[in-house]
């Protein structure tokens, strides 16, 4: 048996304040996307002035940054490629992902220093596949979502050592084969393959007769419902030996266009079940409960023990936290200057989480505003406030209350 090697966390960085989160909380590598030819067009992502940033704020900490360049072009689109792969190259960023393989092709072109990934859009689901793309010159293949551990082992076995394999460990699933869907196309005219899916997999579908407009009858799929391609979110957090055992040489976060909170609280919950893992330790329950504290649906193992099921009730985000505030920085005694993100007021059980530091909760015994004025329940959203910590943390530590915001109907 080969001897097992650390993965790589590869966390999402929708903008540069998710990039700073992910990379502070323990990514080894981010993805990212440029303002087009990005699978996640409603993200935020980067433009030409700030990629450079991103990447010089990255790599200043050792992370690597990966662009995606995976929607399918067409014509117009693939005539701009050229210049947007140069820049790449020149600003120094480390891989780029790609699924269109006349994108692939240019990249090897254009931006020569940068290594090539395959997408999961391209479905690779077999050992003859990621052999293939590796003798165009690919370095990575992102396997396709719907791969078991199984299979997984057997791609790892028969491909050359050389050729790296990722793939997606936490969050979002699509109920179409690795995300290859014209159901948003069709229903919106937002193209799920050009970066603006509007998931209309999760609407609650009625069935109505064409000559009795206005009357819903409900459509079920068993008795459970009528969410019939309400995909669940994956969560492998309690299986990452398994993953290491696989032969993963990359474990992947979904949530480009998820919160910055999203992408440090998922992000510090793997870099510490990670690395507790790979020294032979067993991993902190703490960090399993980290994952629910964040917007969700309900938690699945993807297809790697097999089909994960749908959840029929409703495709509702579980959401039991809100942040209120973010840490700019704190002394030693734990005198911390805040920005305020929601309100909170005196005597209000909060809990910390901070980049390497265990989650604890206190009480708020006082809250001052920027002049040292007592406020008792500041509203102003990046109102500036100072507060008593019962310990110092590091600079962009989070405050977050036990808040439930989920949807109830």
């Amino acid at each position: 048996m080969a001897e097992r090697k650390k993965p790589e966390l590869l966390a999402p960085a929708g903008d540069m304040e998710r990039l700073r989160m992910a990379v502070l909380y323990g990514a080894d590598a981010v993805y990212l996307a440029g303002e087009s030819f990005g699978m996640r067009s409603f993200a935020g992502n980067f433009s030409e002035k700030e990629l450079p940033e991103a990447v010089r704020f990255a790599h200043g900490r050792g992370v690597k940054v990966h662009v995606t360049i995976n929607t399918m072009p067409r014509n117009e689109e693939i005539e701009a490629l050229p210049a947007w792969l140069e820049l790449l190259d020149a600003a120094g960023v480390d891989a780029l992902i790609a699924a269109d393989l006349g994108a692939f092709t240019l990249a090897g072109k254009y931006a020569p220093r940068c290594r090539r990934h395959v997408s999961t859009q391209v479905s690779v689901s077999n050992h003859a596949a990621a052999r293939a793309w590796y003798e165009l010159g690919a370095k990575r293949v992102i396997l396709a979502r719907e791969l078991s551990l199984e299979e997984i082992r057997e791609i790892r076995a028969k491909t050359p050592a050389e050729l790296e394999l990722e793939a997606f460990v936490h969050g979002a699933m699509c109920v179409s084969y690795s995300g290859r869907c014209l159901l948003s196309n069709y229903m919106t005219g937002r193209d799920s393959n050009r970066g603006a899916c509007a998931q209309p997999c999760r609407y609650q579908y009625h069935l109505v007769e064409e000559k009795r407009p206005g009357e819903y009858f409900p459509v079920f799929e068993d008795e459970k419902g009528t969410y019939l391609m309400n995909s669940r979110d994956m969560c492998m957090v309690d299986h990452v030996d398994d993953l290491m055992d696989a032969g993963l040489s990359s474990l992947k976060i979904e949530g480009r266009a998820k919160s910055a909170y999203y992408a440090a609280v998922v992000t510090g919950a793997y870099r510490h079940v990670i690395d507790s893992v790979f020294a032979g330790e067993p991993a902190d329950p703490v960090w399993r409960d980290e994952v629910e504290k964040v917007s969700h649906r309900h938690y699945a193992t993807g297809f790697y023990y097999g089909p994960p099921g749908q959840y029929y009730e409703n495709a509702r985000y579980i959401r039991e936290w809100q942040v209120v505030a973010l840490v700019t920085e704190c002394s030693e005694t734990g005198l911390a200057a805040l920005t305020l993100r929601n309100k909170f007021a005196v005597g209000d059980t909060l809990e910390a989480v901070g980049p390497d530091m265990k989650p604890f909760s206190f009480r708020v015994s006082g809250i001052e505003d920027g002049d040292g004025v007592p406020v008792a329940e500041p509203k102003t959203p990046q109102m500036v406030l100072r507060m008593q910590l019962p310990r110092p943390v590091p600079a962009w530590s989070i405050l977050r209350i036990a808040r439930d915001l989920s949807a109830k109907s």
